[in-house]
């Protein structure tokens, strides 16, 4: 059962928050820079005060387009062995395997590791952008930033890393493989999702544009 709400707020800016782990409800403040109120049941941040964190975030954002184009346009790895050679990147690969019976599955990979990731970015960017610049909120800036959380468990390109790591390591056995440019680009786009999880703050940013 949720806990019920103090009685009593600590400001004029306070406002309820539900705990996104036990659904304690609380009353919570804008948080100093540097600051973090955490549930009072179970512990978990609810809210964080961080330095520059739009700033942190729009530069992680405005990352992602650049990395994907590296991402699916450079080699993503090159296998040798027993006097053969033999290179392609993620486009390549993806038409050799999109078979007649194979495409929707092909489509489905597709969206999930390369236009999921970049769609949230630039719903990111969208939103943080005009604020960066001191400008009021972009139209429909609430509505891109939904948008950019709800396709954040649907953005696996972490997943794509971790399963071609998995994949590698079962394979090297048979040939050299040399992991290319285009695999250490989704490294980092790997990279750039965790950050982004770490610095965002979901109520901040709704508190700038709402």
């Amino acid at each position: 059962m949720a806990q019920a709400p103090q009685a009593e707020s600590c400001g004029v800016s306070d406002e309820i928050t539900a705990c996104p782990h036990c659904d304690a409800l609380t009353w919570t403040r804008i948080p100093e820079p540097g600051e973090r109120i955490r549930c009072p049941r179970c512990g978990t941040v609810l809210r964080r005060g961080r330095r520059s964190a739009v700033d942190q975030v729009l530069a992680l954002s405005m990352s992602v387009p650049p990395l994907m184009i590296v991402g699916l346009t450079a080699s993503f790895l090159s296998l040798s062995g027993s006097g053969a050679y033999s290179q392609a990147s993620v486009i390549e690969a993806a038409e050799a395997v999109a078979t007649s019976r194979t495409w929707p599955l092909a489509l489905v990979v597709g969206a999930l590791i390369i236009a999921l990731p970049v769609i949230r970015a630039l719903a990111l960017v969208y939103v943080l952008l005009p604020i960066r610049l001191g400008r009021p909120p972009a139209r429909y800036a609430t509505a891109a930033f939904r948008l950019s959380i709800e396709l954040r468990p649907w953005a696996m390109a972490e997943v794509f890393v971790v399963g071609v790591a998995v994949a590698l390591v079962k394979i090297s056995g048979l040939a050299t493989v040399t992991p290319g440019p285009a695999f250490w680009a989704f490294v980092m786009l790997a990279g750039v999702a965790l950050a982004e999880d770490f610095v965002l703050c979901r109520r901040s940013i709704w508190d700038l544009i709402l």
